[in-house]
């Protein structure tokens, strides 16, 4: 089959590889409809999630139809339309009987490996993201091999069309989740900063959960537009001191809650920004920080600053005595997808939002490699990319 790797740094390619098989009696196998190039694999492609081998198959947002299934899956036959979780969850261990999906104590085979990284207990498997994740090959293909078949996959027995679901696999419940960790009661004013696919997902869920207000911030016109479109009203940080700006839209008393949908590879500006560049540069830290360090400042006391954006390791310059002194809230972590997967799909059933809305790129996995990269330095508009891994390219709408 034909699935888009890692080739190295700055390096994704299309090769041919062996069909995935049936490995356990509870794996079924999936012919991929719809895929999806995540802002999150541009972390692999700039090298800052470490543990990755050339060859590995890359990808976490997909969906498809059942071609085969263990014969220990009861749930899904052949046939079944599905989409998959992006975490990979057993089912049966403590925390996802708790709901905790993303924090599976069985799905990472890999637990030593991420233990020692981050200590104490590993995080779910997760597809398509490193070694240290487990190893398990991505979506970005045309077959995937998905473990705990009676779990984590969602049966789509509606007519609704790919691109309106495709989405409940990683960003729909991301930003979901982003602003349900917000608590939003309704007279809130909530800044999300970034308005990349998952912050506009944010933006629209904190609308749906009750916010009075929603800023967004960004430097991109088209994210911006895009926003604004979903009734936020908008901050370009590359023409306003973001700091200044929102003390003022906010009367002085700072956001009542925030969410950072940007992650390790924000851009900003200053001093902090400088530093944070040259030293992830030089492999000395994952993570660039000047999304969570505006988000601590722009706070209110009280406030709950969430955490959707990936982050990947050791930090520093930390605003922290702001935080401590504020007494914020954090709130973080990989996405529990099973979690929302019925309350976000009766949404899009009822008209309540279209996913869709999102997309502006579409291509086949031959064009992904270099709308990787098209993605990565925002250029021709691009905001989501949708692959065809059997098909020709489409214009977007």
């Amino acid at each position: 089959m034909k699935a888009v790797v890692w080739q190295g740094v700055n390096k994704m390619g299309v090769e041919n590889v062996p069909d995935p098989e049936i490995l356990l009696p509870t794996d079924a196998i999936v012919r991929i409809t719809s895929t999806a190039i995540c802002g999150s694999d541009l972390h692999l492609l700039d090298g800052f999630i470490p543990s990755m081998t050339p060859g590995d198959i890359v990808g976490h947002e997909f969906m498809g139809e059942v071609v085969e299934v263990g014969r220990d899956v009861k749930k899904l036959r052949v046939g079944d339309r599905v989409v998959v979780p992006f975490t990979i969850s057993c089912g049966v261990c403590d925390y996802c009987k708790r709901g905790l999906w993303s924090l599976c104590d069985n799905s990472n085979p890999n637990a030593r490996a991420a233990e020692a990284l981050y200590g104490a207990a590993s995080p779910a498997g997760l597809f398509g993201y490193s070694h240290l994740f487990g190893g398990y090959a991505g979506g970005q293909a045309q077959y995937a091999r998905v473990p705990f078949a009676d779990v984590g996959p969602f049966k789509i027995e509606s007519g609704l069309r790919d691109e309106q679901v495709l989405f409940l696999t990683d960003i729909f419940p991301t930003g979901y989740q982003g602003a349900e960790q917000c608590d939003i009661e309704p007279r809130d004013v909530v800044v999300v900063f970034g308005a990349g696919p998952v912050g506009q997902f944010a933006i629209r869920s904190a609308f749906m959960l009750g916010a009075a207000r929603v800023i967004a911030v960004d430097r991109v016109p088209e994210r911006l537009r895009m926003a604004e479109a979903g009734g936020a009203e908008i901050v370009n940080y590359e023409e306003v001191d973001v700091i200044e700006t929102l003390a003022e839209m906010t009367g002085g008393r700072g956001a009542d809650k925030v969410i950072d949908a940007v992650g390790m590879e924000a851009h900003g500006h200053g001093p902090g920004s400088t530093l944070d560049r040259a030293k992830q540069k030089a492999r000395l830290t994952f993570d660039r920080l000047t999304a969570l360090r505006w988000a601590i400042t722009t706070c209110g006391k009280g406030g709950v600053v969430s955490m959707p954006g990936v982050y990947g390791g050791i930090v520093d310059k930390l605003p922290l005595g702001a935080a401590f002194n504020k007494g914020l809230t954090f709130r973080m972590g990989q996405t529990h997808v099973p979690r929302y997967l019925p309350r976000l799909m009766e949404m899009i059933e009822r008209g309540a939002i279209d996913p869709s809305f999102v997309i502006t790129h579409r291509a086949t996995l031959d064009e992904a490699p270099e709308l990787y990269k098209t993605f990565r330095d925002k250029k021709d508009g691009c905001i989501k990319v949708v692959l065809d891994p059997w098909g020709n390219a489409q214009a977007a709408d």
